[in-house]
């Protein structure tokens, strides 16, 4: 026993050992180094906020209109209630904002956020949804001197305001290029968090080109987990040199507060949009007159190709500049001015950004082949998108789909803008079905499948038929006035 014991200390012992031996025969080696780096790091970081916070600025906007519920309770004006960011402020933070017992029947609303200051002579960028709205915009910059604001434009689509206060001599931050980043890099998000001025927190860039996140129509962020929480947003993400390198915009959160998912707008796009709300007072977009959508495995697979790149057009809306260049149904573009397109939000940001007249060059493929089509781009403009309908007449089953279909009767055709007896209605659909795992809905109507027109049931049958063979099935199809397709495996 007395030997195991010895043996036993001599063991925990050994690393103990081993580190004073080092330490003997290189004496600085374990302290020189790392305390000279972590001072550098350190070093840096100050000079980062040093840097930057003076032109972080604190932006309170209100809007005059007091709201209260009709039984005198102070319910959550639709300032708030509705707010587009309800998600990133949380329920709580707005709650603040109300009057309680004594103080008035009714709330003013109130909005808090951030801003940098990118001129001498007092603009201001921000977000959108900061100021949106609001009848007064209260900015305090870091000496604690105010100022009423003015709105010098905004927006909405990117979620991008300028405002301008009239000061001169401000301290400005600078604006970076956000092409440059790469994951990994550290970045710091200044703004003021429930009011806490000039908040520093640090972290790294998560991501680039985040898209799909469903926030806003122009999507391109940075993700990072450098801490935002409300109040930070309209605030600048910084990269190491103090450079702004894009603008704090939302979190994804459960709770209202910092959960480690951030999203910046990056600062070249805000550069952009900054510009012309500042010489138009608007924002001009670009045009293509397509539907698109993502690519995946079952769609490629479909189309024959091998990789899932590029935008799949699932419409040409007729007139438009994609029409006039012979962009088809069916087409996948995979390049846009010599710009690999990612997807379906990629190219829609390539396509955004070029201005109204301008020419842009297309690769797109076709039937096995890739082409080159030059097109001229035109303004973008609202579209109202037409709801699609159902009937209660009886239809006929496909097991293979798991779906029941029917002829599309007129005034569902005439809704939709088919002509009489295209395509056919799907009237009911299973939910284990192979149409339901594609994802077909019912009101959809399918207008081919693998590249056929099919109107009637001997043609969708044997259309059908010959994708089992293949085992794999694409559909185009009509969801209200859009067009799409979807594709899938088919035993």
């Amino acid at each position: 026993m007395t030997k195991c014991l010895s043996r036993a200390r001599y063991l925990l012992f050994l690393p103990l050992l081993a580190i004073l031996s080092f330490s003997l025969v290189f004496p600085f080696a374990s302290h020189a180094a790392a305390p000279a780096v972590l001072k550098q790091l350190d070093d840096a970081f100050i000079q980062v906020a040093e840097k930057v916070k003076p032109a972080v600025v604190n932006i309170s906007s209100t809007k005059k209109e007091v709201v209260s519920s009709p039984d005198g309770s102070q319910e959550m004006d639709p300032f708030f209630k509705n707010h587009p960011f309800k998600e990133f402020f949380g329920e709580e933070f707005f709650k603040r904002f109300k009057k309680g017992p004594g103080e008035g029947k009714g709330i003013q609303p109130h909005g808090m956020g951030s801003g940098v200051i990118v001129s001498p002579e007092g603009l201001i960028l921000t977000n959108a949804h900061v100021v949106k709205d609001a009848d007064e915009i209260k900015v305090t910059v870091s000496d604690k001197r105010s100022y009423d604001a003015k709105v010098v434009g905004i927006d909405v689509e990117s979620d991008i305001a300028v405002v301008k206060i009239d000061a001169t001599g401000l301290p400005i931050a600078t604006l970076g290029d956000s092409g440059k980043l790469q994951v990994g890099e550290i970045v710091f998000a200044i703004g003021n968090p429930f009011g806490l001025n000039r908040t520093v927190t640090s972290g790294i860039v998560s991501a680039t080109g985040r898209t799909n996140v469903g926030i806003i129509d122009y999507e391109d962020f940075i993700q990072t987990d450098a801490a935002i929480n409300p109040g930070n947003s309209g605030g600048p993400l910084v990269n190491i040199d103090g450079e702004v390198i894009g603008i704090n915009t939302a979190i994804a959160s459960r709770s209202g507060g910092y959960q480690g998912i951030g999203f910046a707008i990056p600062s070249s796009s805000a550069k952009l949009i900054m510009d012309d709300l500042v010489k138009e007072g608007k924002v001009k977009r670009g045009l293509l007159g397509v539907n698109i959508q993502d690519m995946n495995e079952a769609l490629s697979k479909s189309f024959g190709r091998k990789d899932s790149e590029g935008a799949l057009v699932s419409q040409v809306v007729e007139g438009s500049p994609a029409e006039k260049a012979g962009v088809k149904a069916g087409d996948i573009i995979l390049k846009f001015n010599d710009n690999v397109v990612k997807g379906a939000a990629h190219l829609k940001n390539l396509v955004g950004k070029e201005k109204p007249g301008a020419s842009a060059n297309m690769s797109v493929y076709r039937d096995n082949k890739t082409l080159e089509i030059p097109v001229k781009i035109a303004e973008r403009t609202q579209k109202a998108l037409a709801s699609s309908g159902a009937t209660d007449s009886p239809g006929e089953t496909s097991n293979d789909l798991g779906i029941q279909i029917e002829k599309v009767p007129a005034s569902v055709s005439s809704k939709m803008g088919l002509k009489d007896g295209e395509g056919l209605l799907v009237k009911d659909i299973a939910s284990d079905g192979a149409g339901a795992k594609i994802g077909l809905r019912a009101g959809d109507v399918i207008l081919e499948i693998d590249g056929t027109a099919v109107s009637g049931m001997d043609e969708f049958k044997m259309a059908v038929s010959t994708a089992k063979k293949n085992k794999v099935i694409r559909l185009m199809i009509q969801r209200g006035s859009a067009k799409i397709f979807l594709a899938g495996t088919l035993g």
